[in-house]
């Protein structure tokens, strides 16, 4: 606390300073991000059985961020709170508060050094990425110190080591990695170039890791044992080629053995079979390219990626999103509107092989197309997930703008959601969205999409929670004002639907009703929310989130 105190007292000094003095004035920048939920019991929907809903009511969380600068340095703070938050996990209750957040860094010509709270990547980051996800509260900062130097003009090389950060504390596994990247650019009849780059990684597991990981392989059978070690590297090659209307990007990793979870890893103890959260002992890689052409009226981009045993986390023992040291590039279209996001593919770090299309046309200014297709599959050739999503927007003038199109979806349930035994969801969605220009600071907007999944044979019901139909209504009132109510109604229940006391599926509403005001920089929001059970994803990054049932406020705001 003295250390945190310190640092709040270095920047108020640095603030006052920058008052005073008219001649070394400095920059003083930041932003408030705050949310608010109230919770009210629902156990119809799911909305029950969690610490919010059956005693504290309320939960929240926020981040303020000041960023100074003066004297040739770079300084950066953010505070943290979290009261009942559902955001570390869906289904439970975290409270605490502190310094999330700080770095301080300097340029000394072509020498360059950051300590802190450090987010950066290599390349793509498939071997390495530190980021952030608020809605999925991923923060994978890396605690430590960074340094980098200007080799040329256009040659970097940069070395970083230290630890991921966990809420308000650290793992204690140590992470260092090296990486030089560079540019190559023809000469002046040329119009190619080239952007190569090369990056190492290691991870040391601590040794709590390493005891604990010990114990529970002294628990295996003969047969799935293996000798763990401290420390794995994973290695990155990549290049971006660029000419004319080509853009070509092609990354290749590798990684050394490395103790990994494989949920669906099978045991055989006793004569009986025991599945989930079994530990591998495997070297991983990826093959990752993209291709963008870019003729005139056309935008075509073609991803590709095959992974294997590619789980690399700063200690095994960590699962879903926690403790990742990397980021693999979701192979998936990153979907908005409300029945067409409600199935998402998660990234697979053991096994996926994985192709995707997207096709843009617009033969004027007035009229567009967009093709986008999405496969996806494990190294056994299981299908994880298929995809074939269709849009055509017309724009009228400047009076009104129309989108509408199809998507079918083949989605893999029991490895996405870890639901066993269950088909795999097909969905036909139809949607149309409508927006109509009443004069330059009032519009409207209305939305609606229609779900129709299979049936399942076993269960002799709809898939999952069956047909879904989806309204919305949104109304812009000059530049402040934003109001929008819509409602997902389950119009023909599925396996998953509720049931009411004589055991039939029960076909519910689930409304939502916002106001928005924005001013300047702010904007503040209040919502009443029902919400079905569902997976919530960002890039790639997947978790199932539980009904939600209750009031929501938020406010955001930069200065």
């Amino acid at each position: 606390m003295k250390f945190y105190a310190y640092i709040i007292f270095v920047l108020g000094l640095l603030t006052t300073a920058t008052l005073v003095g008219q001649e070394n004035a400095g920059r003083l920048s930041g932003s408030l991000e705050t949310n608010a939920n109230f919770f009210i019991r629902d156990s119809l929907i799911g909305a029950a059985n969690t610490p919010q809903y059956d005693r504290q009511k309320f939960g929240g969380e926020g981040w303020l961020n000041l960023n100074y600068s003066n004297w040739g340095f770079d300084f950066g703070l953010r505070y943290d709170f979290f009261n009942n938050s559902n955001l570390l996990n869906p289904t439970g209750s975290y409270t605490d508060q502190g310094i999330g957040m700080w770095y301080i860094k300097k340029r000394v010509k072509k020498f360059g050094f950051e300590a802190g709270y450090i987010y950066d990547q290599i390349g793509s980051g498939i071997i390495f990425r530190a980021f952030e996800q608020r809605p999925l509260l991923i923060d994978n900062a890396l605690y430590g110190l960074k340094v980098d130097y200007e080799l040329s003009e256009n040659w970097n090389i940069k070395g970083f080591t230290g630890r991921q950060k966990q809420q308000f504390d650290t793992y204690e596994s140590v992470i260092r990695g090296l990486n030089i990247e560079g540019f190559v650019q023809g000469d002046s009849l040329s119009n190619w170039t080239l952007a190569p780059g090369f990056g190492v990684v290691a991870r040391t597991l601590d040794d709590a890791s390493m005891n604990s990981l010990v114990a529970t392989l002294n628990l295996y059978p003969e047969e799935d044992l293996f000798v763990p070690k401290y420390n794995a590297y994973a290695f990155s090659l990549y290049n971006t080629l660029s000419a004319g209307i080509f853009s070509w990007y092609v990354e290749g990793a590798y990684k050394t053995e490395d103790q990994m979870n494989d949920p669906f890893g099978v045991i055989v103890r006793d004569g009986q079979e025991i599945i989930g959260d079994k530990f591998i002992f495997e070297p991983g890689s990826v093959l990752y390219s993209s291709l963008s052409i870019a003729p005139p009226k056309w935008g075509i981009t073609l991803e590709a990626k095959r992974t294997e045993n590619f789980s690399w986390r700063t200690r095994p023992q960590t699962q879903l999103n926690r403790g990742l040291i990397n980021f693999l590039p979701p192979m998936a279209r990153i979907n908005t509107y409300r029945l067409n996001a409600r199935y998402n593919a998660a990234t697979q770090e053991l096994a996926e092989m994985a192709f995707q299309a997207d096709v843009r046309y617009a033969p004027s200014r007035k009229l567009s197309f967009n093709v986008n297709y999405s496969h996806i599959d494990d190294l056994d050739q299981v299908k994880l997930y298929r995809e074939l999503y269709t849009e055509v927007q017309y724009k009228h003038k400047r009076l009104w703008t129309f989108t509408g199109g199809v998507q079918v979806q083949n989605y893999n349930q029991e490895r996405f959601e870890f639901k066993p035994q269950v088909p795999i969801v097909e969905t036909f969605i139809p949607y149309f969205d409508f927006l109509y220009k009443l004069d330059r600071s009032h519009n409207i907007r209305f939305e609606g999409q229609y779900m129709a999944t299979g049936d399942d044979v076993k269960a002799g019901a709809k898939q999952d929670y069956g047909d879904w139909v989806f309204g919305l209504v949104e109304v812009s009132l000059g530049r402040n004002w934003t109001l929008v109510a819509s409602d997902m109604f389950n119009i023909d229940p599925g396996k998953n639907s509720p049931e009411d006391e004589g055991g039939e599926k029960q076909s519910l509403h689930y409304p939502r009703f916002d106001v928005y005001y924005t001013t300047g920089p702010s904007r503040f929001a209040l919502s009443y929310v029902k919400q079905v059970e569902g997976v919530v994803c960002t890039g790639g990054i997947c978790r199932l989130e539980p009904a939600f049932s209750g009031v929501k406020f938020s406010a955001n705001t930069s200065f």
